[in-house]
């Protein structure tokens, strides 16, 4: 993950820098559109927002990279579907309802593909659908239907960031990275996604757009490295979600003579979306970053890492600011001994923050290591837990990212040259509160 100083003292700071990022590549415009309904399954009142993300042109640059989850969404199902199409104009998103195992469901998306269609002058397996939002319940179709026009109406090529604020579902605030290339091109990413996050990929919708010519093969070769190593290297709880959709689309209007640039750039727009989506995880109030090396292969390295940012133990830890070193040494220990029992645990070392805590079998402390530990933890917490409402609601008290500093863990295994790098979050009374009361 790349590692920055950004700080914004204020919200308005933070949407000034995100229409910074905002700014669309060529040959790209979006629209929203947001209306009332009521769903089948719960009689409440109920918002759902349409975003479309179109290319003024069907381009046949275009990749994507989807859930593994048994049961995915229908959206999803049609998604790869759509991979072996000639070409992709647009793509039309809706939250609040994520169309998975609904009751024809993928007849749903169609429709509202259709529709879409109809309206911009392609045809209907040139766009493609994306859900997010609640499991099990069904598309308010007519209700889109009839808000499709108002997002046609309001398309515009200057920002994206009417889109990022469009897929939101519990996230506290829009996600957008933007990177210029030499000579002109541009990598733009939107992301949602702030529960049931684990690899492979999230509850996480991803639309990367440019204006670089690059080919169908090459482009969907670039996304699944990209991807491995950014929204395949978070967890927020653990649980992978039945819509993951992470889409790349390039409109081919600006020459690209460094394909090296290119993937590194959107490698960085990858890994940047990533952090962010960890940042605005449900509850969140510590990023925890784990890089482990030393290991004797990548999945040694990858398992070990994730066993450390998984661990309920070492998140709740963390969370309280206290620095219960003991918990690390469990969680890499009771992945080595499933997995990897040969290896030397005496040559393992660890450390937290700025800290040596263990290393040659041992732990390591003196009398300032815990209170130095606790101010480590605590100057990299984006906010404090605020009491629960009336309601007995947990609100975060915040609508920005403070900063973007993380707890830093490092795992070094002495055996072998592999390495690699997680990304998590703690866990907090907000997370188990916003996941108990969701429907409601």
């Amino acid at each position: 993950m790349d590692a920055s100083d950004l700080v914004f003292a204020t919200a308005d700071e933070h949407r000034a820098w995100l229409e910074q990022q905002a700014r669309l590549p060529r040959g790209f415009s979006v629209g929203t559109a947001s209306f009332a309904f009521t769903p089948v399954e719960v009689p409440l009142p109920a918002r759902m927002t349409l975003s479309l993300i179109v290319c003024d042109r069907p381009t046949s640059d275009f990749a994507a990279v989807f859930t593994r989850n048994a049961f995915p969404g229908a959206p999803v199902r049609i998604g790869r579907e759509r991979l072996h199409e000639p070409d992709l104009a647009a793509v039309v998103v809706n939250n609040k309802i994520s169309n998975v195992c609904a009751n024809d469901g993928i007849a749903a998306a169609e429709r509202i593909c259709a529709t879409t269609a109809h309206l911009l002058g392609f045809t209907a397996r040139q766009v493609l659908p994306a859900s997010t939002g609640v499991i099990g319940w069904r598309l308010p179709v007519a209700d889109m239907e009839a808000a499709l026009p108002e997002a046609v109406a309001t398309l515009q090529d200057r920002s994206a960031l009417p889109a990022a604020n469009g897929i939101m579902t519990t996230d506290l605030y829009p996600k957008v990275r933007g990177v210029d290339l030499p000579g002109g091109g541009r990598v733009v990413g939107i992301a949602k996604g702030a529960g049931m996050i684990e690899p492979n990929l999230a509850t996480m919708l991803v639309y990367i757009l440019t204006d670089c010519a690059i080919g169908r093969e090459q482009l969907r070769e670039q996304l699944r490295a990209a991807v491995a190593e950014s929204f395949n290297a978070i967890s927020i709880d653990s649980d992978q979600s039945t819509s993951d959709s992470v889409v790349a689309i390039a409109s081919g209007r600006c020459p690209c003579p460094d394909q090296a640039a290119f993937a590194a750039a959107l490698g960085r727009v990858c890994r940047q979306l990533a952090g962010d989506v960890v940042r605005n995880g449900e509850g969140v109030h510590h990023v925890i970053r784990c890089t482990v090396t030393g290991a004797p292969d990548t999945a040694c390295a990858r398992g070990t890492a994730k066993a450390v940012i998984n661990s309920p133990l070492v998140k709740t830890a963390i969370a309280g600011n206290d620095p219960n070193v003991g918990r690390l040494i469990m969680a890499v220990g009771k992945h080595l001994g499933d997995h990897h029992g040969e290896l030397e645990p005496t040559r393992c070392s660890i450390r937290l923050g700025p800290e040596t805590v263990f290393a040659d079998g041992t732990f390591r402390f003196d009398s300032g290591t815990d209170a130095r530990l606790q101010a480590y933890l605590g100057a990299a917490q984006l906010y404090q837990s605020a009491s629960p409402g009336t309601d007995g609601v947990f609100r975060p008290p915040i609508s920005h990212p403070p900063h973007e500093r993380c707890v830093e863990i490092a795992v070094d295994l002495d055996a072998g040259p592999a390495r690699f790098t997680a990304l998590g979050g703690d866990l907090t009374h907000e997370y188990i509160s916003e996941n108990a009361d969701y429907r409601s």
